[in-house]
């Protein structure tokens, strides 16, 4: 049996190709259907640090995510070596799948430097401690889903997640659209500081679009609502260690137009703001016929 978490992290180990061409395995992780969003960010940051020098970590990405990936084929990475500056450093990555993009983004990298210190303060919500993980919430529902899509709904998946005050995945009442969960992978233990925001720029994609569903009382377990991500973007405060646990609070201010956009700020248990998140994602309405 697949370790999950020894998957995912296989899945960052990129292909050199040639000069700022790499190659992804396009399988695994989240999804099987099609490529997580995370799955193509995170690869694609990877390639973007093998191109960067080693004093300097990434601070924000902005992607667009323009068709769905193929998980039965690798995804090729073109680097583009925009701007090497004295203190910062830029890249574009274009994702492609059979002769097309799939996916494009920019990212930045910046050399260590002091500066004037602030943040908001974490949410004072239930720890990860007592809290139902996914796979244990995910399995008093198995027996609603046919096969085979119920083995993949309880299939094993890399990151550990902890929901604080789920919402029912059947009949979901119409809700707040704030929302928390807790994530690590205590596989991440150990690895380079590269990784370990690349381990990040995966999770920062989990469960962000439906925060937009919340106030409607609607999820994507229905059958209701077409989903997927249109663009992502990640900003990065400080060092990671994805092996420890980190709250991820998302919020969605406004949806309309078969759009929602979302927010979401990511905090080491001790309170630090590693990470903040926005995201617009399609919402459209199923249609009976």
């Amino acid at each position: 049996m697949i370790d999950p978490a020894k998957e995912l992290l296989e899945l960052l180990d990129i292909e050199t190709l040639d000069v700022d061409l790499f190659r992804g395995v396009g399988v695994g992780g989240e999804t099987r259907a099609r490529i997580f969003g995370g799955h193509v960010i995170a690869q694609s940051l990877m390639a973007a640090y093998r191109t960067v020098p080693t004093d300097r970590a990434c601070h924000s990405l902005h992607a667009y995510f323009m068709r769905p990936g193929d998980t039965g084929h690798p995804v090729i990475y073109q680097v583009d070596r925009a701007r090497d500056g004295g203190s910062f450093t830029t890249r574009r990555v274009v994702a492609i799948q059979n002769g097309k993009q799939i996916f494009n983004m920019s990212a930045s990298f910046h050399v260590a430097e002091d500066g004037w210190e602030h943040q908001h303060p974490m949410p004072d919500v239930d720890g990860p401690d007592g809290v139902k993980n996914r796979a244990e919430l995910r399995s008093g529902f198995a027996d609603l889903i046919d096969e085979p899509l119920r083995s993949d709904f309880l299939r094993a998946r890399p990151i550990e997640i902890r929901t604080v005050a789920p919402l029912d995945f059947q009949n979901p009442p119409a809700a707040d659209d704030t929302n928390y969960l807790w994530f690590r992978m205590q596989a991440a233990k150990g690895c380079d500081a590269r990784t370990q925001h690349c381990l990040l720029a995966y999770a920062s994609d989990l469960d962000l679009l439906g925060s937009g569903l919340r106030p409607h009382g609607v999820n994507w377990f229905q059958g209701k609502v077409m989903t997927a991500s249109l663009d992502h973007a990640l900003w990065l405060h400080a060092p990671i260690q994805f092996d420890q646990w980190h709250l991820y609070s998302m919020d969605s201010p406004f949806s309309g137009s078969a759009r929602g956009f979302n927010r979401g700020a990511i905090y080491a248990q001790d309170g630090q703001l590693v990470a903040s998140v926005a995201q617009e994602g399609l919402l459209r309405p199923m249609r009976k016929k």
